[in-house]
């Protein structure tokens, strides 16, 4: 069942007022809009948010593992400590977000728009790019342990 905005706010507010972590889990909400949406410490595991706009989103230590996030927007997003183990990122544009010590193991950033992002003591092991991927300038990804992949 796909959500709209109102569902996911309304779910994230009734699993923090019972002081509940909010669960986001293999739910789709593909293409929906969270300009500056709080979702601090979410379980998003495997969910669906191809095409959506995180931009501005607090994403700070949510679990986004294995979810799809192929072609979202998420330009200056917080998304510190955040788990994107085998996350997928294709074409995503991660412009200025914040990934401080984010978990990228395995994530797939083939054409992902990386600049200017903060990859400090980011886990890249095993996450794979692609030509199209766009770094800061400077950045080393085989060096973080990212593996280009054509």
């Amino acid at each position: 069942m796909r959500l709209n905005e109102a569902q996911v706010a309304e779910i994230i507010a009734l699993a923090r007022q019972q002081d509940e972590v909010p669960d986001l889990s293999r739910r789709d909400m593909t293409a929906l809009g969270f300009f500056k949406a709080d979702f601090r410490d979410v379980n998003l595991v495997e969910a669906d948010l191809s095409s959506a706009n995180l931009s501005r989103a607090d994403l700070s230590g949510a679990d986004l593992s294995k979810a799809d996030l192929s072609g979202a927007t998420l330009y200056s997003a917080n998304l510190k400590g955040a788990n994107l183990a085998q996350a997928n990122l294709f074409q995503a544009d991660l412009g200025r977000a914040d990934m401080t010590g984010a978990d990228l193991r395995g994530a797939r950033l083939a054409g992902a728009d990386l600049n200017h992002a903060n990859l400090e003591g980011a886990d890249l092991r095993g996450a794979r790019y692609s030509s199209q991927t766009k770094w800061s300038v400077g950045f080393d990804p085989k060096q973080a342990g990212a593996e280009r992949r054509s």
